[in-house]
């Protein structure tokens, strides 16, 4: 009888967490939505105080909230892929121009969803998020707005949505999803039933995240051998196309060490020739891959990049005993 009631009693003890993944929410997750979250609150306050494209401040916070979101976007699952949030916050690619007719729309009609960002939300997301408010503030199309007209309510409403979309995913993650990932395979959680899938989970943003840099934010400039398309680099407009991969590839980095505990070969020595490959290439805009030289060098980064995917794939793979699930960016 004693025998059983303590079977019983460990049957019913709530599952220990695994230090693995405690470590990445903890350290890694939790923070990089707290920073973002913040950043993005402070890109309303910008908007609100000076909405004009032209302002430097407005410009400076709009960029800080866009280096807080690369690291967070790592983590498409959870509050990210509810209610399409991933997609309102960061709409690209965007092959066929969806972004410029949606504002453009917004703006010949200059009606309700302009003055508020609460029906702001109700809005294609197209015309929502980090790259929208790229378009209101870079491109000469656009950011040639006064004061007075549709196009400053537009961006006071789109930066007044993307805050509410951070804090919505920020409170996600520390409220309900991080402690689902934290208690795999504790009675009564039926998304994460044991810590090998709240490991290969979190191991999926990783590979996930590095193959979207490798495939999207490079291929897609590079396009092929014989027509390159260097003008459908991300973040073009604001110049920041390498340094949107350039910051992915530290917050993988960091990731990856979190992930690990010695139990990998080469995956750090590939980090570094990539990091080192990233800081040497003078084309912050990808212009180049339509030359030779430039091509070649942008080529070499996705090769680099590609070699700590595969890296991280088999070594860091083997030493959590996971694989590479589904991703919410899997078919982009």
């Amino acid at each position: 009888m004693k025998i059983l009631t303590i079977l019983l009693l460990a049957l019913a003890a709530p599952a220990a967490a695994d230090p693995v993944v405690d470590r990445v929410v903890t350290g890694t997750i939790l923070p990089r939505f707290a920073a973002f979250a913040q950043a993005a609150a402070a890109l309303e306050d910008a908007a609100a105080a000076d909405c004009l494209a032209q302002s430097a401040t407005l410009r400076a916070a709009w960029n800080a909230a866009f280096d807080a979101w690369i690291p967070a976007s790592t983590f498409r699952i959870g509050p990210l892929e509810q209610k399409g949030r991933g997609l309102a916050i960061a709409f690209w690619p965007d092959p066929k121009g969806a972004t410029d007719r949606a504002l453009a729309a917004l703006l010949a009609g200059g009606g309700a969803p302009l003055a508020s960002g609460q029906t702001y939300a109700e809005v294609s997301v197209a015309a929502r998020g980090l790259h929208a408010l790229e378009v209101m503030l870079y491109d000469p199309a656009f950011n040639t707005y006064t004061e007075a007209d549709p196009g400053c309510a537009l961006t006071r409403a789109a930066a007044a949505d993307l805050a509410a979309l951070a804090a919505e995913v920020e409170a996600g993650w520390r409220t309900e999803f991080a402690p689902l990932l934290q208690t795999a395979g504790a009675p009564g959680n039926t998304r994460f039933l044991s810590a090998h899938e709240a490991r290969q989970a979190v191991f999926t943003q990783l590979v996930t995240q590095l193959g979207f840099d490798a495939e999207v934010r490079l291929g897609r400039p590079l396009g092929s051998l014989t027509r390159p398309r260097p003008l459908r680099a991300e973040s073009r407009g604001a110049g920041r196309s390498l340094h949107n991969v350039t910051l992915s590839l530290a917050a993988n980095r960091a990731l990856a060490e979190a992930l690990t505990e010695g139990g990998t070969e080469y995956l750090f020595d590939y980090f570094d020739y990539a990091q080192s490959v990233a800081a040497k290439l003078d084309d912050p805009v990808f212009a180049k891959v339509d030359t030779p030289t430039g091509r070649l060098k942008v080529q070499e980064l996705k090769t680099a990049i590609e070699r700590v995917h595969d890296a991280a794939s088999a070594e860091l793979a083997a030493e959590l005993g996971v694989a590479a699930g589904f991703n919410a960016l899997d078919g982009d």
